[in-house]
């Protein structure tokens, strides 16, 4: 009972620690599973025993015979589910043809590349060389997004890194249980006519389970034949039914019948889709935390020491430096990307939770069925997966100053909200050279400033989803324009420090509107125009307008037009380098005019003869 609940509060403080020192969950728990394991029988124990035992050893352990491995497919064959569920072929489509490659080139160079220095460093068979090859292509979102958050990076380079990790998940999952089947249906290497047929029928039961079971499962949660309260529990139950079932019919082919059950259920247009993701996030938070203790627990430190020579760091030079960088530079030959953003994403390839799990249960799998080479397999993906995880998260920053892909000026403008109003500053920002992104949770808004051709991000304000958005990266500015004035200040609130580091503000409340005494520093173009205001005056002229400036007396004159024209609210002052200013309500006062500058405001044309005569 002290193991279990160990391991469970060691895992959620392990997460707490990733979240805290933003690193991947994976580095923590996998050196707290090491410790408590093979380090601590080792050197910390007097009698030579782990302080968690995985496995029964007649004495002590968690799980009893072979239930560990049922545990680690159980709780894998979840982690893939939600990994399938992810992957959309909409986004495949569409997310560039830089990326499409990495996922496919990419992968190709990976497989190969690693499975021939694996064979000929380690001198592994090839079925096994390719195994631990299809394991390593995946680098994961989980341990991408960490790394990147706090390094500011054109958005270009940011969408690459971010997109890969979440595609390339379930489609290297998917290869390494294509690998290990065939290797599983003749653990004797000598793959025949009768080998090559239980693959096929893997392969045809894993598929075609997963792809029924998937439209019964999106059938059965439409016609609401679940109560909502039981709806994720039931979605778990089908899943690890799926699992065994397969399972049951073709050995090994559950993990292959899981991934595609997610893979079209997260294509399907289910409104439950977001309910069961955030649930099976959730669950596989909590499994990682205990399966990668565990497994890392149950390397013995022999183990360890098959890898501790040369041989590996040969490996781990020949995947960082050689193979990765490779297949960065024929996946982008061709593309727009600069000399310094190909080095930059050679650079960062931090392989992932999914590589190491399923790395662990194949190595357990093969281990105990004599497979010739497979006690390497845990130790040297662990190796590969640390290795890279450390390096990327120590040096990802410095080195993106090296090479000059680092944002020293963050001037992307965020605005919280896509009402008109936003998609038309939105749009006039971008047309100047502006990087903006809407986010609203009002999908008709989203889409809306989609048609304009603006980034805009469906996602609640009170959700932690918005931090994680390592795209956000450039962003130096907030602009919270909901008609919520407590959503506004709750904006600022939260994400000031993150996403506005040059300037937060918000529009002023209709009671900060009519008393100027209570005018908030963070006040937004005019203390004298609400979201009502703006929103009736988009209505009646729907366009930005700009009007050049003599000197500062002309600005100040201006300003007081706009003041008391309820047709006219003053926006932004463009300097002589057309360079935009936001006009804060707090202080509309500048310092110096120069000779090219310009106001813009939103609003009627300005009669520009009676603005003259004003002068």
């Amino acid at each position: 009972m002290l193991e279990l609940a160990g391991i469970i509060i060691l895992g959620i403080l392990a997460q707490w620690v990733a979240w805290k020192f933003k690193i991947p969950a994976i580095l923590p728990l996998i050196l707290i599973g090491l410790l408590v394991g093979p380090i601590a029988a080792e050197f910390l124990s007097e009698d030579g025993t782990k302080w968690v035992e995985p496995i029964w050893n007649g004495k002590e352990g968690l799980f009893p015979g072979e239930s560990l491995f049922y545990f680690v497919s159980l709780a894998i064959s979840i982690i893939l589910f939600e990994g399938g569920l992810t992957l959309k072929l909409s986004e495949i489509k569409n997310v560039g043809p830089v990326i499409s490659k990495l996922i496919t080139v990419g992968s190709i160079v990976t497989f190969f590349g690693a499975a021939v220095a694996a064979h000929f460093i380690f001198n592994l068979s090839w079925e096994i060389s390719f195994l631990f090859s299809g394991l390593i292509i995946v680098t994961g979102p989980t341990v991408i997004t960490p790394i990147l958050r706090n390094i500011p990076l054109k958005k270009d380079v940011s969408a690459v890194l971010k997109w890969e990790g979440i595609l390339i998940d379930p489609i290297g999952a998917l290869v390494a249980v294509l690998v290990y089947e065939f290797i599983s249906v003749d653990a004797g290497g000598e793959f025949t006519k009768t080998a090559l047929i239980e693959f096929g029928k893997i392969v045809l039961f894993g598929s075609t389970f997963g792809f029924t079971f998937a439209h019964a499962l999106n059938f059965i949660l439409n016609r609401k034949l679940v109560p909502h309260y039981l709806m994720n529990v039931f979605s778990l139950a089908a899943v690890l039914g799926v699992f065994v079932l397969s399972d049951t019919f073709a050995h090994e082919s559950g993990l292959l019948a899981v991934v595609v059950m997610g893979m079209v259920l997260g294509n399907s247009n289910s409104p439950f889709l977001k309910d069961i993701l955030y649930f099976k996030e959730s669950l596989s938070v909590l499994l990682i935390s205990i399966l990668f203790i565990l497994l890392a627990a149950n390397i013995n430190f022999d183990e360890l020491l098959l890898i501790y020579n040369w041989k590996t760091a040969l490996l781990f030079a020949a995947v960082v430096f050689i193979i990765r960088p490779f297949g960065v530079f024929l996946s982008t030959y061709g593309s727009k990307l600069k000399l310094n953003e190909k080095l930059f994403i050679s650079w960062v390839g931090p392989r992932g939770i999914v590589a190491a799990g399923i790395a662990s249960l194949f190595g357990l799998k093969l281990a105990s069925k004599g497979v010739a080479g497979a006690e390497y397999i845990t130790p040297l993906v662990f190796v590969i997966v640390l290795g890279t995880v450390l390096l990327n998260a120590t040096t990802a920053r410095l080195f993106a100053k090296v090479v000059g892909v680092f944002l020293t000026k963050s001037d992307g403008i965020l605005i919280i909200g896509a009402s008109k109003v936003s998609r038309l500053l939105g749009h006039y920002l971008e047309s100047n050279g502006r990087h903006v992104v809407l986010i609203d949770s009002n999908q008709n808004n989203i889409a809306k400033a989609k048609e304009l051709g603006l980034e805009a991000l469906s996602t609640n304000i009170y959700s932690e989803t918005l931090t994680d958005n390592i795209e956000l990266n450039a962003v130096g500015y907030l602009m919270a324009m909901t008609g919520n004035s407590d959503i506004n200040k709750y904006a600022i609130n939260k994400f000031s420090k993150q996403f506005g580091e040059n300037g937060s503000f918000r529009l002023v409340t209709t009671d900060e509107m009519n008393n100027s005494e209570n005018n908030p520093k963070e006040g937004l173009f005019s203390h004298t125009d609400d979201y009502s205001r703006l929103t009736e005056v988009t209505r009646k002229f729907p366009s930005i307008q700009e009007i050049e400036i003599n000197n500062k007396e002309h600005y100040d004159s201006l300003i007081e037009i706009t003041n008391s024209d309820k047709d006219m609210i003053p926006l932004f002052l463009k300097d002589d380098d057309s360079e935009l200013h936001i006009i804060s309500s707090y202080n509309t006062n500048v310092d110096s005019i120069g000779e090219k500058c310009k106001l813009v405001y939103l609003g009627k044309p300005f009669d520009v003869e009676a603005v003259a005569n004003e002068d």
